[in-house]
């Protein structure tokens, strides 16, 4: 019995390994993403505060994600493109308004001095639904065929869990390696206080990076997964010049077609952002208002330590 219960963890642990593989690319953008949002906090609420993320990550992949899933794969598969055409575009959204932002185009934000946490962390929990309905949905279809389905279950639970370790866990070492640089530039061996010094140094820049490498993430992610379920819902000239290109790059290497495979994704997701931003602000102009398209986090024009 404790032999057959133990194969069974082994095949479950060993599927989602596998099936999580895949969607490590996703994985890096959610883990790039999401540090901008602590930005600017007290660093004494900065882990409750990625905690918080991270507790709506495991409620968006649980009670949203997984149980839509299976029902939609198991009654309305057609669905699926069109709802990551709709997430994809609000990621192309997102990133377009952070991207005018480095320009100097503000779109009714100001500094207020102590930032909103409970929208800091709706607008964070918000972008992940996103980025964890692709890892999830990536990682189901990655799946054997035949699997019944509490053993898809099973295996989409761990890679839940998995994932969100793996990228709040990172997202948790990232917003507090300041601080240990800190308790580092107060050790009384030279090396390492040296060394903590120069983390301490390095991390405005690490993070400005961060920041550039999220807004960038979300372009990618967004322009891919719109150009993608396009095809799959019947426009396939967008899909089709890109894997055009893909096949015209294919002799100089893997590396290079992922490379130019990004770029217009990115390219082409933040022309839709654009649009979709210019559209918002016609319509709130109608209506006499002007929006704000912040929800809490920090643009990347803003990022300081």
């Amino acid at each position: 019995m404790s032999v057959g219960l133990l194969a069974v963890v082994d095949d479950i642990l060993s599927a989602a390994m596998k099936a999580s593989a895949k969607a490590a690319g996703v994985v890096i953008d959610d883990a790039a993403v999401t540090p901008q949002y602590v930005q600017g906090i007290t660093p004494a609420r900065e882990l409750p505060v990625v905690g918080k993320i991270a507790l709506g990550s495991l409620a968006n992949k649980f009670l949203i994600i997984i149980p839509a899933a299976l029902l939609l794969t198991a009654f309305a598969p057609w669905v699926l493109p069109y709802l990551l055409i709709l997430g994809g575009a609000y990621l192309c959204f997102e990133g377009a308004e952070k991207v005018l932002e480095w320009f100097g185009v503000q779109h009714g934000h100001a500094d207020e001095g102590a930032r909103d946490e409970k929208k800091l962390v709706l607008g964070a929990v918000r972008t992940d639904l996103i980025l964890s309905t692709e890892i999830m949905l990536i990682s189901l279809a990655s799946l054997e065929k035949g699997l019944d389905i509490w053993a898809t279950l099973a295996i989409l639970a761990v890679i839940a869990l998995l994932m969100t370790g793996v990228v709040y866990g990172a997202v948790a070492l990232l917003v507090k390696i300041d601080d240990i640089g800190l308790k580092m530039a107060k050790n009384p061996v030279r090396r390492v206080r040296h060394t903590g010094t120069r983390i301490v140094r390095s991390m405005p820049g690490v993070f400005r990076f961060i920041s550039v490498l999220g807004t960038v993430a979300m372009l990618w992610v967004g322009g891919h997964l719109v150009l993608v379920n396009l095809g799959e819902v019947g426009w396939h000239f967008p899909v089709d010049v890109l894997h055009g290109v893909e096949h015209a790059l294919h002799d100089l290497g893997p590396v290079v077609v992922w490379v130019v495979d990004t770029i217009i994704s990115a390219i082409a997701g933040l022309l839709l952002g654009l649009l979709i931003v210019g559209i918002v602000l016609g319509i709130a102009k109608l209506f006499g208002k002007e929006p704000s398209f912040h929800e809490g986090e920090e643009s990347p024009a803003d990022v300081h330590v």
